[in-house]
């Protein structure tokens, strides 16, 4: 496996997760790093992008304020904090990388590498 995603589980409304993509391999700070999500019976979205270097961070409106990506160049990692976790953020959650380190894209096309995928599931 090139990602590696982890980090989901059950959480209540309005818990917190962070979320972690990591990579053996690929130097995750040469790479656009992308976050998607596929909820139940829906298609795959992207939420949430983060550049090479220079970086710069992008989210899609609907998670604005509560999503916070980031990256860690020591641990080569990429994380995911999600806050203030509703209902409808239940789906897994994708990482994906792109050799085209400048360009954030929310769409699937164009990235190279694919991580397994972690489940997160909010409810009481």
């Amino acid at each position: 496996l090139q990602l590696q995603a982890s980090g989901g589980g059950l959480v209540q409304p309005g818990g917190s997760l962070r979320l972690s993509c990591a990579s053996s391999d690929l130097n995750l700070y040469s790479y656009a790093v992308g976050w998607f999500r596929q909820a139940p019976g829906k298609g795959r979205e992207g939420i949430s992008c983060i550049t090479g270097r220079p970086m710069s961070t992008h989210y899609i409106d609907s998670v604005k304020g509560r999503f916070t990506i980031s990256r860690d160049d020591a641990k080569n990692t990429v994380y995911l904090q999600i806050d203030s976790l509703k209902p409808e953020d239940t789906a897994v959650y994708y990482c994906a990388a792109d050799r085209a380190q400048h360009l954030c894209s929310f769409f699937e096309q164009g990235y190279d590498y694919w991580g397994q995928g972690t489940l997160v599931t909010v409810s009481s």
